[in-house]
């Protein structure tokens, strides 16, 4: 039982740094501006290519992941990723650090998939939901916690908060002796085409609809986390660091909800309960028109937080279960390159929104496409219920 926790614990750790590109940077951007002469709009250049190598390189990374032991690919994006934040300090000129980054984004594409793939194979039933909800609890950890980090090492130095990347080669070296190999053998070495598998996988409605949901969960994430900061400035006149610290909360709720996954699992179906954080976190979002107090806002952002941490743990769950075990890894990267798709595609389609409209309309809509998700969630259900694989 101890061996469990510590190699859940490994692969949660491993999940925070993976979904630590983005969230560690953001409060320091402003000051990479005049160190790197750049300006405020290229400097974003750093995120998007972050992400865009992700996502490429998850469907690369996860073509491979069910003919190769997952270690054999686990490992060595750790130690790329450490060695990238060391190299992204001593980067002299934009140039130079976007191609540490595109660099960098290639190693994540490799250790959030296989971590999340990795407690599929570990675990089962129950368990695999509470394994689930303590990997959800870790990433809204990170949402709470990496910008004070980043913002903290920012203090000394504009690329103090890459040093921080580097905390993954020792994770890579106690990986190497704690974690155990989760691929079956007679799917490692595969000589046939896994392509046409997961296409044919692709053909069943609740693999495709399960990864389709993971594109509707980040684009509703994003409509908050892009916007609300916006009220926050405008109404309330706050500051960037006090729209973070409101952000957060949204995070803290997470990890409140998502900790009783397995009470939620032995209660109600995994459809029913995202049925309901769907609907919850439409209804924070349908809310922020409306708000007119400090208070007020706070409380949706709670709302919102909740109905995530009841959706993300089940969700995640779900891809396992339906997934077919000898293209589990090759599934599972695709879903995680929905969710970047989903983060990409929500600025822009809301965006278009807020240029023939105004703020508000950009929370009705997005609260609209939220609430259709939620009832199309519930009256899906009998579905996942046929046979499994």
């Amino acid at each position: 039982m101890n061996s469990d926790r510590i190699t859940l614990f490994i692969l949660c750790l491993i999940t925070f740094f993976g979904m630590s590109g983005s969230t560690l940077l953001g409060p320091v951007l402003p000051t990479i501006v005049e160190p790197l002469n750049t300006s405020r709009e290229a400097v974003g250049l750093i995120l998007a290519v972050y992400t865009l190598s992700t996502a490429l390189f998850t469907l690369v990374i996860g073509s491979i992941t069910d003919r190769i032991n997952h270690k054999k690919i686990l490992i060595p994006c750790l130690i790329v990723n450490g060695l990238s934040g060391m190299a992204a300090f001593f980067a002299t000129d934009l140039t130079l650090l976007l191609f540490i980054r595109f660099i960098q984004g290639s190693a994540v594409a490799g250790m959030t998939p296989l971590a999340m793939t990795m407690i599929g194979g570990l675990y089962s039933g129950k368990q695999r939901i509470h394994a689930m909800g303590r990997r959800s609890i870790s990433i809204a950890i990170g949402a709470v916690f990496l910008p004070f980090i980043g913002g903290s090492m920012g203090v000394f130095g504009w690329n103090f908060p890459f040093l921080f990347y580097c905390l993954t080669i020792p994770i890579a070296i106690v990986a190497v002796f704690a974690l155990p190999e989760t691929n079956p053998e007679e799917f490692t070495g595969k000589a046939t085409i896994e392509l046409t598998d997961i296409k044919e996988a692709l053909k069943d409605f609740r693999v495709s609809y399960t990864i389709f949901l993971s594109f509707a969960i980040a684009f509703l994430l994003y409509s908050v986390i892009i916007y609300v900061p916006f009220i926050l400035e405008d109404s309330f006149d706050f500051t960037s660091q006090g729209a973070g610290i409101a952000l957060s909360l949204r995070g803290a709720s997470v990890i409140v909800v998502a900790s009783q996954a397995r009470k939620l699992s032995e209660i109600y179906s995994e459809h029913i309960v995202m049925s309901a954080g769907f609907g919850l976190l439409s209804a924070a979002i349908a809310g922020f028109p409306f708000v007119n107090t400090v208070p007020s806002t706070f409380l949706l952002l709670l709302l919102f937080g909740a109905g995530f941490g009841m959706i993300q743990p089940f969700l995640t769950t779900l891809i396992i279960q339906v997934s077919p075990s000898n293209i589990m890894g090759g599934i599972v990267s695709i879903f995680n390159t929905m969710k970047y798709i989903g983060q990409t595609v929500a600025p822009s389609v809301l965006g278009i929104v807020l240029f023939y409209f105004n703020m508000d309309m950009i929370f009705i809509v997005s609260s609209i496409f939220g609430f259709i998700i939620a009832l199309s969630v519930y009256l899906t259900k009998a579905r996942f219920y046929e046979t499994n694989h």
